[in-house]
This record gives C-alpha cells, sequence and structure tokens, in this order.
C-alpha cells in the first residue's frame, strides 16, 4: 500500500494528513500559531517558527500516529497561506517576520507609485482592476523603501509555500496559480519567466522562485529535512500552492461552476470559470487546474472577527472551555438562533481588518448600525455572522452578474462549517443550497491528493480522477421566507460602506 502526505499553514493554525491510496484519511494532526499585529495594518508571522515549525511538529507526529514507514510515503505536499512575502538569504534563513496576504494593508504609498509609474490602464491590463493590498510586488516595494537593510541581503522574496518547500528540498519553486497571479506582473504569463523590466524598480529576477505546476515535483527532501521532518530523504515533495487553492482542489473544484466558499480566519471564494472575467471589484487568475480560470474574492474578517468577539465579548464562554466545558465557539451560539433574521434591526459590516473584494480599501472600518438598548451581547454576533453573510452574498451576486458564468455548486469548507447555526444563515441569506463535503480535513487532503497525481499513482493520475474521491456531506437548504427577510436588510448592508467611506477614511487617518 502506499501512502500520501499533505501539510496546509494557515493564518492561525497549521493541519496536515496521511492518506492512503484510496484516499482514506488515516490520521491528522494539527498546531496553533499566533498572527502578530505589529502597527495598524500590519499582520505579520514568523517563518521559522510558525511556517517551518509546524510542518515539522505535524510530519513527525503524523507519522507516530499511523506507525507508517516514512519510506512508503511516496510524496509530499504542501500548501500554505498565500501570497505573503518573506525576504530569505542563502540558507532559506528569514531575514525578518513574513508580510501576510491580504489583510496586511502596509504598502499603500507603494500601491499608489505604482500605479503612477505604470499608469491605471496597464495597471487594469495586468490585473483586470486597481493594485490591491493582496499583491505581492508592492510588499517587496515596501521593503525596499522602508528596510534598505534587509532589501540589500535578500536572496530571495518568496511567498509561504516556496518557503516550505524550499526548507525540504532548497529548490525555490512557485505554482503558476499563485506565481503568475499574486506576483503579477513580475512574471511573463506565457513563458512563466522573469520580466526584467517590470522586475527592475522591485527587484532582481534571479531574486524570484522558478514557476512550475502545482502538481509537478518541486524536488526531494534532503538528509536535513528528513532530520527534521521525520520523512525519507529522497521523498518526492511537490511545487504545492497557497491554502485556498489547495483546499478548493479537496473539495472538487476542476471544472466551471464549482464554487469553494473557504470560511476561516477570512473568507476567500474561487468559482471556475472557462474564461478570464474582468471586474475590478473581484479577482480573476488562471485556476491551478490547466485550462481552467477562476474568478475569486475575499473577506477580510471572518474566524477572524468570531475569534475577537470570543476574547473581548464572551470571557465566560472562555472560562467554560477551560474548565473542560463545551467548545467557547459552542457556548458564544446560546440565544442565538432565537433571534429573528436581521437581529432585530442590527448590521455589522465587518470590515475590521480593512477589506479585500469588493470595496479593495485597506482603510475600511467595522461598523455596527442600528444599535439600541434593546440588543444584547446575542444580537451583536448573530449580527456578525449575518454581517459576513451579507458579504459573501454581495460577491456572489456580482460574479452571477456576469454572462457565461454559471455557479452551479457552493461547496463550504473551513472552520465555519463547524457551526451549523451559521452555515444555515449563510444559505438563508444567499437563497442557494450550500453544501459541505463528506471530508472536511482541509487543504491539507488537496495537498494529499496532488501529491499522489504529480507520482502518478493509479487512480489518481488527473484532477478529474480526484474527485472520485470527494464525496458531499451535509447541504444546508435555504429558508426562502428568510430569504426575503434578508434581501431587504442586504440593501441597507449595499449602501451602508458607499454612504460612510469618507467618513472611515477620516477616522482612519
Amino acid at each position: 500500500m502506499a501512502y500520501f502526505m499533505g501539510i496546509d499553514t494557515g493564518t492561525n493554525s497549521s493541519k496536515g494528513t496521511i492518506i492512503d491510496d484510496t484516499g482514506k484519511v488515516l490520521a491528522i494532526h494539527s498546531t496553533q500559531h499566533e498572527m502578530t499585529n505589529p502597527k495598524p495594518g500590519h499582520y505579520e508571522h514568523d517563518a521559522e517558527k510558525d511556517w517551518w515549525g509546524d510542518f515539522c511538529i505535524i510530519s513527525k507526529a503524523l507519522i507516530e500516529k499511523t506507525g507508517i514507514d516514512p519510506r512508503e510515503i511516496k510524496a509530499v505536499g504542501a500548501s500554505a497561506l498565500g501570497a505573503d512575502c518573506l525576504p530569505v538569504d542563502e540558507n532559506c534563513n528569514p531575514l525578518r517576520k513574513a508580510i501576510l496576504y491580504g489583510i496586511d494593508a502596509r504598502a499603500t504609498d507603494e500601491m499608489a507609485w505604482l500605479t503612477e509609474l505604470y499608469g491605471e490602464e496597464q495597471i487594469r491590463k495586468w490585473y483586470g482592476r486597481p493594485l490591491c493590498s493582496s499583491d505581492v510586488m508592492p510588499k517587496i516595494l515596501w521593503i525596499k523603501n522602508k528596510e534598505p537593510e534587509v532589501y540589500a541581503k535578500a536572496h530571495k522574496f518568496i511567498t509561504g509555500s516556496t518557503y516550505i518547500t524550499a526548507k525540504l528540498t532548497g529548490n525555490y519553486v512557485v505554482d503558476r496559480f499563485l506565481g503568475l497571479a499574486s506576483f503579477n506582473p513580475l512574471y511573463d504569463p506565457r513563458t512563466w519567466e522573469p520580466v526584467p523590466e517590470y522586475c527592475g524598480p522591485i527587484c532582481r529576477p534571479d531574486q524570484l522562485a522558478k514557476v512550475q505546476e502545482a502538481a509537478d515535483i518541486a524536488g526531494y527532501v534532503t538528509a536535513q529535512a528528513a532530520a527534521e521532518t521525520g520523512l525519507a530523504e529522497g521523498t518526492p515533495v511537490i511545487t504545492g500552492t497557497d491554502d485556498s487553492g489547495a483546499e478548493a482542489i479537496s473539495c472538487g473544484v476542476v471544472k466551471p461552476g464549482q464554487m469553494m466558499l473557504q470560511i476561516g480566519s477570512s473568507v476567500y471564494m474561487i468559482l471556475g470559470t472557462s474564461e478570464l472575467v474582468d471586474d475590478e471589484r473581484l479577482w480573476r487568475e488562471e485556476f491551478i487546474v490547466p485550462g481552467l480560470c477562476d474568478i475569486s474574492a475575499g473577506t477580510n474578517a471572518a474566524g477572524s472577527l468570531t475569534k475577537w468577539y470570543r476574547d473581548n465579548l464572551f470571557a465566560d464562554a472562555k472560562a467554560v472551555e477551560a474548565a473542560g466545558g463545551p467548545d467557547a465557539y459552542q457556548t458564544m451560539m446560546e440565544g442565538v438562533e432565537a433571534i429573528a433574521p436581521g437581529s432585530d434591526g442590527l448590521i455589522t459590516l465587518p470590515y475590521f481588518a480593512g477589506e479585500r473584494t469588493p470595496v479593495n480599501d485597506p482603510g475600511a472600518r467595522g461598523i455596527l448600525f442600528g444599535l439600541t438598548l434593546a440588543h444584547t451581547r446575542a444580537h451583536l454576533y448573530r449580527s456578525a455572522l449575518e454581517g459576513i453573510g451579507y458579504s459573501i452574498a454581495q460577491q456572489i451576486d456580482l460574479m452571477r452578474s456576469h454572462e457565461n458564468v454559471p455557479i452551479d455548486r457552493i461547496i463550504a469548507v473551513g472552520g465555519g462549517t463547524l457551526n451549523p447555526a451559521w452555515m444555515q444563515i449563510v444559505a438563508d441569506i444567499l437563497g442557494t443550497p450550500v453544501s459541505t463535503p463528506a471530508i472536511t480535513v482541509g487543504a491539507c487532503f488537496g495537498d494529499a491528493l496532488m501529491a499522489a497525481q504529480a507520482v502518478k499513482y493509479p487512480g489518481f493520475e488527473s484532477y478529474d480522477a480526484l474527485t472520485n474521491y470527494i464525496q458531499e456531506g451535509v447541504i444546508y437548504q435555504p429558508d426562502m421566507e428568510k430569504h426575503q427577510i434578508y434581501l431587504k436588510y442586504r440593501k441597507i448592508y449595499d449602501a451602508l460602506y458607499p454612504v460612510t467611506a469618507e467618513l472611515i477614511h477620516d477616522l482612519s487617518r
């Protein structure tokens, strides 16, 4: 029997799994880590501790749990949150903490400078939208401008999946999906090679990773990596990808009309499309699956917002959990389901960490609109869950507004799916069925599947073949009466940001 390992690193935790050659999950292991917020709009990870450290812990734990001889693990796949910016030296040692993906909004001056340098028309040709906080180019430029001593020492500027793969194999690679989208326009989309004239103001071409397909072999586990991870030296390692892309593969997004709704620390949506669709309010890329494009979108605060509520308003729920009682998030739902849709006239704009799509505004702020003395803590929490649901619905409506862009199936994944009441709220707001996969391991399951595909193991030879190992779980059917109620609140939600944006910017300044 053959085995395949997948490990994913996310915003607040990492998780791994080992599957066998029937697609069965044999073991799961996870660890927690902290995201630091040293300044407003700055979000960082310690790559050595949080990314590589987690990988080593999980790899050893999975091998111990299963009792598998590491030599029987035929391939390893890794994914990580993206797109981050991590400068490393020639020995792949981080030169600073990693600057995280779109939630990090520090490079606004650099975005403005690059837009002036190239012109808005050229930026839109490259991206189909304005520059945003999810783009790596402004983050590299920020290091060049603000930390020249770090910039001068940088051997490579890489993202999370590249770092982990480099630690495993010694090779710097990035997958086409992540590289061509997040590092755009530094790579030529036809040749996948760095473009010297565009790299010029940012970095040297040799400071970028090599672009490959996500399921290509990146290299083989080195002796040093074997000692640190417990894997066998020489084990094939795939290029890997970002956490959202791997999670989309894990739930079967391999053709147009299939949509992943990832509800984790943030919300990330990936909809398979037959062609690139330009809409400056959303993102588009060529997806991991060759020949498939996608529309994607992101809400910055989801699980991170529920965590904020837990830490700041539900200390009693944390205490109950610490004393051996139910999970704090379970306790926080007490009384929430009894509140009517719309939280008795309370709407939350969930821009607590700025916002990516559809407003593309790092300076956006959260709003609790409609508070009265009759509202309770449970109202506030339900309103937060609904606000995230409104954001999801708003972006799905934008996707549906384009011709020839069907949404045939919405598959929800991530930690948010552990809250059935929240999933029902989302389905009611959307007015569309929302399903969850039977195997809810997440992105690491997608990593393991792609690892099996990379070595062409029988039954795993293609992305279409991988769907044979993905089964549907719970389906949340919408309550259309509640949907009609939510539509009235949606109108107010949709109007909130436009009418308050100027005041929010004044306040944030």
